[in-house]
């Protein structure tokens, strides 16, 4: 039988909002065993009146306003066994099982004392799914705040905290804390509360399951109460209290010399690393490694669209903890750490000499895979060299997330910056082989191209396609957000990319995560984490020498991807659907399992605690 719950609501005004509420929770909640009580701060606005006429709650009259702690605090007090959801008037709930999945989490691990959930606002846009508080600013920070609800967060995470909007607290919890700290007002005593939980030895998570509509600030402005004196006082007290333990959280420290606020590769997963490292309480320092005397002269931008890499760039650089470098090999020599370890990767059968000279000027080096490994030995590095692996971000890279399809026919998807290494052309000749005009086929290509002395337009015209081809859709220099990046990919049926070479292959593996069959190269790194049982490999004819205008290149060979065999992967896949969407999906699992930047920081922290037993 599932336990009883009392779901307090606090009212102080707000009247259609309260309506809505109640209304909602009674049409949507398909639970057994609950009862509605509802706590009224001094309602002048014909609140009470309503409430007295439903049948099915218990009100409490506080008469005056005791605040969202106090007056909560009065039904806490009164409740003795069972647990308690705090519900604010201003959820509206659209979904039956909401509190069946509340209380399911909360006890599908007995640590578990708060269950919070995802919480969006009227226009679709996520406001909550988790929150977080850093030192330097003391400043609550909603997980998601801001974004376009495309299904992320889909997951049970366990979080720093949750917001008290909705907040399940089982009762062994409430027998440790049965009350929220009365030296709080209204706002941060939810973030209290969390963190004294943790102090309790109990642990908050965040509902991917349930998502509940939040108005937000509703108390605030309808009854035209200053938020910001509110807030600052609340903020004030919060610092006082938890200042040393926020201060005291971090274990380890790294030094991180890299890029993140550019669209590249590399500053995409610096910043993903880094934010994976801090949630791992590993104290992170930023210096930007490029700008003048760097093969890439221009300066960083200050402000990042992540307030916690915002963060990281405010603190000290610290040369004594151990220095990593993540960028090209030619800019390892501006390591400064007393322990130097240098970063990178490279798609060719080796690395330029000036790459090794810096190489071995190091403590020792890390690639993300085994085939960088073997390709920096063989060139002449002969420091160790250690495998840490790069990942994806299951809460946006997963099958769950929405699709934006843009065709109904069967959909390949590419994704690739234009170029010698990308081979495109193998890909466009390909497909329309493949292909005719009769397939209910499409194939979608979202290209990036930087130089400016390219017209792909014209590139494509030299390829002489046939007139009488399948349906081909470029996507061109079209900025997507990191976070919706997934919406591609779930609007497709098949990720295909004939590559010559890759340092990682993260489109590809974004593809795997995403659920798609996946067509890729069978050499270089990708084979790291791609290969036929979760995937298909293309064959190649042999290795040729890699000709491009990055002179990273020159004199070494990558590999020549078979037109013929991509030919015949492509129809095998359009040709058994079924078969290649389930190995799509098991793709994702192993990929959620193995291959998430919460792995890589797991592989980075191992390897920091051997260098500090050396150091």
């Amino acid at each position: 039988m599932n336990k009883k719950v009392s779901i307090i609501i606090l009212t102080w005004n707000g009247l259609d909002y309260t309506k809505k509420c109640l209304t909602s929770l009674f049409e949507h909640t398909q639970y057994e065993n609950y009862e509605v009580i509802v706590v009224d701060n001094g309602s002048t606005d014909g609140t009470l009146e309503y409430l007295h006429n439903i049948h099915n709650i218990k009100i409490i009259e506080n008469g005056e306003n005791l605040g969202f702690v106090r007056g909560n605090n009065v039904a806490l007090s009164k409740l003795h066994d069972g647990d308690v959801v705090l519900l604010n008037n201003d959820i509206i709930i659209e979904q039956d099982n909401w509190l069946a999945k509340l209380h399911e989490t909360a006890y599908s691990d007995k640590s578990i004392g708060i269950v919070g959930c995802r919480l969006k606002n009227e226009k679709d846009e996520f406001l909550h799914a988790g929150t977080y508080m850093y030192p330097e600013t003391y400043w609550g920070q909603q997980i998601g705040g801001g974004q376009k609800d495309i299904g992320q967060y889909s997951d049970n995470r366990e979080v720093q905290g949750v917001v008290f909007a909705c907040a399940y607290i089982k009762r062994d919890l409430l027998e440790q804390l049965p009350g929220l700290n009365e030296s709080f007002f209204s706002y941060f005593e939810d973030t209290d509360y969390c963190l004294a939980t943790y102090k309790k030895g109990f642990k908050c998570v965040c509902c991917g399951e349930v998502t509940l509509i939040h108005y937000q600030n509703v108390s605030t402005n309808i009854n035209k109460v200053s938020f910001n004196d509110m807030f600052k006082k609340s903020q004030k007290t919060f610092k006082k209290i938890w200042d040393k333990d926020l201060t005291q959280r971090y274990t380890r420290g790294v030094a991180w010399n890299s890029i993140v606020n550019f669209p590249s590769g590399y500053a995409v997963s610096a910043k993903n690393m880094m934010l994976s490292l801090d949630a791992k309480n590993v104290d992170v320092r930023y210096k930007y490694v490029y700008g003048k005397g760097t093969p890439f002269p221009v300066e960083e931008p200050e402000m990042s669209d992540n307030y916690i890499i915002n963060v990281i760039r405010q603190r000290e650089f610290n040369n004594n903890l151990p220095q990593i470098v993540y960028g090209q090999g030619d800019v390892f020599e501006r390591n400064t750490g007393k322990y130097k370890i240098g970063f990178t990767m490279l798609e060719t059968t080796g690395i330029p000499d000036e790459w090794v000279r810096q190489a071995n000027m190091m403590d020792e080096i890390w690639v993300p895979s085994s085939f960088n490994v073997s390709t920096f030995r063989e060139s002449g590095v002969t420091v160790p060299i250690y495998t840490i692996p790069l990942g994806i971000d299951y809460n946006f890279f997963n099958p769950h997330i929405k699709s934006y399809k843009k065709h109904n026919k069967y959909t390949f998807l590419s994704i690739f910056e234009w170029g010698e290494r990308k081979a495109p052309e193998v890909l466009l000749r390909a497909y329309s082989k493949a292909f005719s005009k009769k397939d209910d086929v499409v194939l979608i290509c979202k290209v990036i191209n930087n130089d400016p002395s390219v017209d792909i337009n014209r590139e494509i015209a030299k390829l002489n396609l046939p007139d009488n081809g399948p349906d081909i859709l470029f996507l061109y220099n079209q900025k997507i957000a990191d976070y919706q990046m997934a919406t591609l990919y779930t609007s497709a049926d098949c990720f295909v990319l004939p590559t010559r070479g890759e340092g990682w292959g993260m489109p590809i593996l974004e593809a795997m995560a995403c659920g798609l069959p996946t067509i890729a190269t069978g050499w270089s790194a990708q084979t790291e984490f791609l290969n036929n049982d979760n995937g298909y490999l293309l064959e190649s004819k042999n290795l040729i020498e890699a000709e491009a205008k990055c002179p990273y290149y020159k004199g070494f060979r990558w590999a020549d991807p078979s037109e013929e065999h991509l030919i015949e992967l492509m129809r095998y896949v359009y040709n058994n659907q079924d078969i290649a969407r389930n190995k799509g999906l098991l793709a994702a699992q192993e990929v959620k399992e193995k291959w998430t930047w919460d792995k890589s920081a797991e592989k980075i922290i191992e390897r920091l605690d051997q260098i500090s037993k050396q150091i």
